[in-house]
């Protein structure tokens, strides 16, 4: 065995709670070096009673290692455990004390989940690997009311820049809330609604004040309680690293420089502030002398900002917050934050802006999930630039899996484009059947999916501003099979738990190949996802491990037969079938 390549910690994502009565263990070893695992486990107060060894299956593996797991369920929350590794004759075990070739006699030195503390559990709102997020630019979505228009707004449909206005607001999202519910959406991410100078609203001036150009807090309140009356639940944009020049302490720190009673407030390195070769001297988000970043260590700050995220949720009744920028905020706020908004309510969805590595935020006492930007790459990587073949893109997904707690896979937020990105048609090279297998694999994929605002009707854009076109509202323009193609997956997903909870494995992951079989199963429900990512037809098969038929689940262009005991299936370029198990 290459006993270099085992890794196992017990805290993070390798020893953790998944709920009140469960611990899942995880170790790693050299991709195909160790045949079998044990986790070697008990209560380290009655060890002789309780110890046993309990298989580990392989969860998920990348081009370097397998990731081993089990799940326990300690009768006493607490659990000393080892592990006992085999690679044909030769055996070894693992404990925090190394690794050992005879079976440890006592349970002195293994590793410890001390106590299974339901508040050191990461317990994100039940809701949500349920959910199908809808992610609105409230500026371009829809004009409802004219007559709070800025004075330089636009004809509706015209080309977007950094600084122009075509009149979106909450009335217009309020009369087009039958076009979500007609798609299926259950949730809906809206980026900044308050007030600030910008047409994306990301230079807050008050924190506490819906803007005019978008209506009311009361308008605000008004459509909060319409969406609650369909079932989708509202996520708001949190921009809590920084404000906007316009936000009263900091104009006032302009004004009075460090006189100021907010001086504090800010992230000051030399009090004649000004922008100097291009470089603020005070902290900004960038370099964007319009956004300076708040300093929320500050008492007051943490006060102020504390009191946003009470209100909006206790007196609009939003769902939750998306976290701007979240990863340049101290985590201790983050703490306080959570604590404060889980108090009001529990099942609120907390939402990191971090596009890496995000372990750090996710230990059950900061966010919930994180926006899974490695997840967006690896799907584009493999449908729309071919950077990953089959095996590149398993590698990916084998990797990303094994970094988080289940629960935090399973309420990931799932996003192929936004507001942030080119969107996904124009990244398919307005290629439609690449776009459809792309939404496919983020529909059958673990998390919570969510569709950038008009990519349901075909609509494409380059890098911002181009990806902030106004919404198409003109039926005659709107592609509505691509619309029906959205509302399908949505279906297929709702009416499958094994799609939003069940285990994923891949069947067919090939060098080379840029076809995959991925397997989606739970207790009752038994899914095969065929995907061919070339553009040219394709043949996969499967072997039959049961005399079970299979049956079309979404209504695809593939056609699949058994033969010899596997399952054949014949792919059109960029084609895919999910089948399900009879």
């Amino acid at each position: 065995m290459v006993i270099e390549a085992v890794y196992h910690r017990p805290k993070m994502n390798w020893a953790y709670a998944y709920d009140g009565k469960t611990v899942h263990l995880r170790i790693r070893t050299k991709r195909g070096d160790v045949k079998k695992v044990f986790a070697y486990a008990g209560d380290k107060y009655a060890w002789e009673r309780t110890s046993e060894y309990v298989k580990m299956t392989i969860l998920t593996r990348d081009a370097l290692f397998d990731y081993w797991e089990v799940a326990i369920q300690p009768p006493f929350r607490r659990l000393r455990y080892g592990f006992k590794l085999q690679s044909g004759k030769e055996q070894l075990w693992l404990t925090e004390q190394g690794f050992h070739k005879k079976e440890p006699s006592d349970s002195a030195g293994m590793f410890e989940y001390p106590f299974l503390n339901p508040a050191d559990i990461l317990t994100p709102p039940a809701w949500v690997k349920d959910a199908v997020f809808y992610q609105i630019f409230p500026e371009r979505f829809a004009n409802g009311d004219p007559s709070i228009d800025p004075a330089n707004v636009e004809p509706w449909g015209g080309k977007p820049t950094t600084t122009n206005f075509f009149g979106g607001d909450l009335l217009g999202v309020i009369q087009h809330l039958d076009h979500l519910t007609q798609l299926g959406i259950t949730a809906i991410y809206f980026t900044p609604l308050f007030e600030a100078t910008t047409n994306h609203k990301y230079d807050t001036r008050d924190y506490l004040k819906v803007d005019s150009q978008f209506g009311t807090n009361e308008i605000l309140k008004q459509l909060v309680d319409e969406c609650h009356k369909r079932g989708i639940r509202v996520l708001l944009d949190a921009v809590f690293n920084h404000c906007g020049e316009t936000f009263p302490p900091f104009v006032d720190v302009m004004e009075k420089g460090a006189a100021s009673p907010y001086s504090d407030w800010f992230h000051v390195k030399d009090w004649t502030l000004r922008t100097q070769d291009g470089i603020p001297t005070y902290e900004t988000f960038a370099f964007e002398p319009i956004m300076p970043k708040l300093n929320t260590e500050n008492a007051e700050v943490k006060a102020y900002l504390l009191e946003v995220a009470e209100f909006w949720i206790k007196d609009i009744g939003i769902d939750g917050w998306r976290l701007d920028v979240a990863n340049e905020v101290d985590h201790r706020f983050w703490r306080l934050f959570h604590d404060k908004v889980k108090c009001i309510n529990p099942e609120a969805y907390i939402l990191g802006e971090i596009w890496h590595d995000s372990m750090m935020w996710l230990q059950g006492d900061q966010f919930d999930a994180v926006m899974n930007y490695p997840f967006t790459n690896a799907v584009l990587d493999f449908v729309t630039t071919g950077k990953l073949d089959g095996a590149g893109f398993a590698h990916a997904v084998g990797s990303l899996l094994a970094s988080y707690p289940q629960q935090a896979n399973e309420s990931a937020f799932n996003l192929l484009d936004s507001h942030d990105t080119p969107r996904l048609l124009n990244q398919c090279g307005e290629d439609k059947r690449r776009m459809k297998l792309a939404a496919l694999l983020q529909f059958t994929f673990p998390g919570t999916p969510c569709i950038y605002y008009g990519d349901e009707v075909g609509m494409s854009g380059g890098v911002d501003p181009d990806c902030r076109l106004c919404m198409e509202w003109d039926a005659s323009l709107q592609d509505r099979d691509l619309f029906e193609f959205y509302r399908g997956l949505i279906t297929l997903r709702k009416r499958y738990e094994a799609l939003r909870t069940g285990a994923l494995r891949f069947l067919y992951a090939k060098p080379g190949d840029a076809r995959l079989v991925l397997e989606r199963v739970n207790e009752n429900e038994h899914l095969l996802i065929f995907v061919n990512a070339s553009r040219r037809s394709a043949q996969l098969s499967v072997k039959l491990h049961s005399e079970r038929s299979w049956r079309d689940a979404l209504g695809g262009e593939a056609t699949a037969s058994p033969v010899g005991g596997k399952l054949q299936v014949k792919l059109p370029p960029y084609g895919f079938a999910v089948l399900r198990a009879e």
